[in-house]
């Protein structure tokens, strides 16, 4: 009698601890696929900051109005302000003049520094930028440097900029 109790106890504790253990690995598998999708949406947030440099750098307003949220979508800086495509893409326009094809850039902006930080379909960055240009001995020679303050929203499975600001910190050389 007394070996049929501990085998009961036995199977009891083995069935309590395989329990335990599959609760364990769905909750270190839900911590992995959290992680994951953390890292994927701060790999596409990464993937839009050097979009909108590639697209301000090739004078593409287009393809860097569509970056912003449609009608929500700020840009604030040296040119002014800007909310929602249309009149993003008006006010570069306006400032810089817009390629009917993007062309090959005479300037370009450098990011780096870039701090990330996601809280479900939000994030919030800071990026450090370099304005370069080409030197009069044909080199490269900065002209600002600055930083962004971000603030983006997923639609639709998409990021989007929802607010970006532009800080120039050191003025031209």
């Amino acid at each position: 009698m007394r070996a049929a109790v501990l085998s009961r106890r036995i199977a009891a504790g083995l069935g309590l601890g395989a329990l335990l253990l599959g609760a364990q690995a769905r909750a270190q598998t839900a911590s992995v696929e959290e992680r994951l999708a953390a890292l994927e949406a701060r790999e596409e947030i990464r993937e839009l900051i050097l979009a909108y440099g590639r697209a301000l750098d090739t004078r593409d307003f287009v393809a860097f109005s569509g970056l912003f949220a449609e009608e929500d979508g700020t840009w604030v800086g040296g040119f002014g302000t800007a909310t929602g495509r249309t009149a993003i893409f008006g006010m570069m326009d306006d400032r810089i003049g817009h390629a009917a094809e993007p062309v090959e850039p005479t300037s370009h902006h450098v990011f780096g520094n870039i701090r990330i930080e996601v809280e479900g379909d939000t994030a919030e960055a800071t990026t450090k930028w370099i304005f370069v240009v080409p030197a009069a001995a044909g080199g490269p020679q900065w002209l600002y440097l600055g930083h962004y303050e971000d603030r983006f929203v997923r639609r639709n499975g998409r990021w989007f900029f929802l607010r970006r600001e532009a800080f120039t910190d050191l003025p031209p050389q």
